[in-house]
């Protein structure tokens, strides 16, 4: 069912629940919510306070909703802030200004997914939106710093309960998480050097987009029994999984799944940090253009 919040999302796809709360460090709203069929909501980290929440790494970790509608998902986004739900009310395809992430998002991405995106694209640009093409070298700087990043604050939260009984980890999380033993202290300040200088230009070369459109996900949901015995399996299916979703993470931006019209083929939409009311607007309006027949 994909991700830290499969039970969240599973529980809302077979209707025991009418929205379900989740974690994203990496991608675990968003994943469950598009291989599931449902609308993820990844907040901008510190939005909603972690108060009660069990720490992955802090400095990434945020809360949102995994719901059927981009409405559920703004109510929802108000109820766990105590704030007031953004106007979705009149909202529109026409006009919209989106980008197309083309550096790392549509590299290796499988048949069916990469369908479903293009049409579900096709179909956003039928309803009047202007749809363009960006690069974005910053993009690509800053992915292979989540090995540094993401290892060093998980296994310096938990190393002593996970030492202390390593046997009651599964081996490949166990080994992500021992691999944060191996970065000074260096590298992990110059890794978030580099991160906030990529947000700077990314946040320069978006400037002029509503949200930017990728691929939630560049496969389907992989075979869970080959996952536990087969190791180069696992590693490629799991990096890849999360690999366009982790963009939104390093990059500090809200981002909303919406599924399309290929089951477990969800489309992403990132907008700007602390822009979540823009974003579901955004969200609400591209909903009315999938679900229109």
């Amino acid at each position: 069912a994909g991700g830290s919040s499969s039970g969240a999302a599973a529980s809302v796809a077979f209707a025991l629940a009418p929205c379900g709360i989740g974690s994203d460090t990496g991608g675990s709203v968003r994943i469950p919510a598009a291989w599931n069929d449902l609308v993820g909501l990844k907040t901008t980290a510190t939005r909603i306070p972690l108060t009660g929440v069990v720490p992955l790494c802090e400095k990434f970790d945020t809360i949102g909703p995994l719901c059927r509608k981009v409405e559920d998902a703004a109510l929802m986004l108000a109820a766990l802030e105590g704030g007031h739900a953004a106007d979705l009310k009149g909202a529109s395809a026409k006009g919209l200004r989106l980008a197309i992430l083309d550096t790392i998002a549509p590299d290796d991405v499988r048949d069916a997914p990469k369908a479903a995106f293009d049409n579900a694209v096709a179909r956003l640009k039928a309803a009047g939106a202007t749809i363009e093409h960006i690069e974005a070298p910053e993009v690509a700087d800053v992915m292979p710093l989540s090995a540094i990043l993401f290892t060093s604050e998980a296994y310096g939260t938990w190393k002593e309960i996970i030492e202390a009984a390593p046997d009651k980890m599964f081996p490949e999380i166990l080994a992500r998480f021992r691999s944060g033993a191996g970065h000074a202290a260096a590298d992990y300040v110059a890794a978030w050097q580099a991160i906030d200088a990529a947000r700077s230009k990314w946040a320069t070369r978006v400037a002029g987009y509503d949200a930017v459109l990728l691929p939630s996900a560049p496969i389907l949901p992989p075979d869970a029994e080959r996952l536990m015995t087969d190791s180069d399996y696992y590693i490629t299916e799991n990096l890849l999984s999360l690999r366009n979703t982790r963009i939104g993470n390093l990059l500090g931006l809200p981002a909303i799944t919406l599924p399309t019209d290929t089951p477990s083929c969800g489309i992403l939409f990132m907008g700007s940090a602390f822009k979540e009311e823009k974003l579901l607007r955004v969200a609400a309006a591209a909903e009315k253009v999938f679900s229109s027949t």
